[in-house]
Parts: C-alpha cells; sequence; structure tokens
C-alpha cells in the first residue's frame, strides 16, 4: 500500500516468516529490516493447518479448555498465550530500546498482534480473541509516552483498497 511508504521509518521488524517480511518490505521499502523470531505467530503445535472442526474433533478436551481460556491452556504442542506475550513484549521492549526516537513499523501476525495489545494495555491475554479486532492487513499504532503505551488506531485497514478491505479475516 502507498499509504505507508511515504512514512520515514527509523526501522522496520517483522517475523521470519516469508509473509511478514515481504509485507515489510513493500510497506517500507527504503527502510532497515529486521527479523525477530519472537514477533512469530503463536504456535498451534498438532493444530496447524486443521479447520475448527477437525481440531474439535480429534482434541476435543484440549480445545474446549483452549477456547475457555487460551492465556493458560495452549493447544496442543502449540504455545499459550501467555507464552507468546512474554516473547513479544521481551521483542517490543528491546526495539524501544534500541529507537528511542522515530517510527518503527512491526509486521507480524493476527494472534500475536492482539496478544501484544492486551498486554500493553492490561486487557487479560486470555481475552484476546474477544477483545481486540486484527483483521487480515491491518494496521495498528501504538504510541509510547510518559503514560504509558496508547492504542492510538487498532485493525485500521482504510489504507486498503474496497475490495481488500471486504477480505474475509477479522
Amino acid at each position: 500500500s502507498e499509504f505507508y511508504r511515504a512514512e520515514k521509518w527509523a526501522a522496520v521488524y517483522h517475523s521470519p516468516l516469508e509473509r511478514t517480511r515481504v509485507t515489510a518490505e513493500i510497506a517500507a521499502p527504503h527502510a532497515a529490516l529486521y527479523s525477530d523470531e519472537r514477533l512469530t505467530e503463536i504456535d498451534y503445535g498438532a493444530w496447524e493447518s486443521k479447520t475448527v472442526e477437525e481440531v474439535d474433533k480429534k482434541f476435543h478436551d484440549e480445545h474446549v479448555s483452549w477456547t475457555a481460556d487460551p492465556a493458560w491452556y495452549p493447544p496442543t504442542g502449540g504455545e499459550a498465550a501467555t507464552t507468546v506475550s512474554r516473547r513479544v513484549l521481551d521483542a517490543i521492549q528491546d526495539i524501544r530500546s534500541k529507537f528511542e526516537d522515530g517510527k518503527v513499523l512491526v509486521v507480524s501476525h493476527k494472534a500475536t498482534i492482539r496478544i501484544a495489545l492486551c498486554s500493553l494495555i492490561g486487557i487479560d491475554v486470555g481475552r484476546y480473541r474477544y477483545r481486540i479486532g486484527c483483521p487480515v492487513g491491518s494496521v495498528s499504532v501504538v504510541q509510547f509516552g510518559n503514560h504509558g503505551p496508547l492504542i492510538a488506531r487498532i485493525g485500521d485497514r482504510s489504507h486498503l483498497n474496497e475490495r481488500l478491505r471486504n477480505l474475509a479475516g477479522t
């Protein structure tokens, strides 16, 4: 999107997955890019690439627990939201310590972003799926000031054309 290309980014961080690197390159073609494994998507373990129906059938009890509280009940062989929260907040703190001034773009994944936003503003990370909207391709803006993090924009897709804004993936 042309919307963010004009920004003067101090740096751009992305998860090691190719789709975030490509997004970072498109959004900020002239900025320094850094890959950080701590920004990767939540590890869904044995549930990866399975539909909700398949997971519920094969891992019913674990799925019920995870649905009730993903903060403490990870997907089978996967990662709890509390674990994601720790790693992504560590990454954010490291980024902030390196770039105290200027805007930094962080390109990550839907669950990871929602967990990070909940963590930053004190929402129980077990509720990340139900308290933070983060559609695919959206932008959220966090400003750090004297009073802590302020979410200035959340789940914004106004930079996308109408067809992309209306795609599923909320």
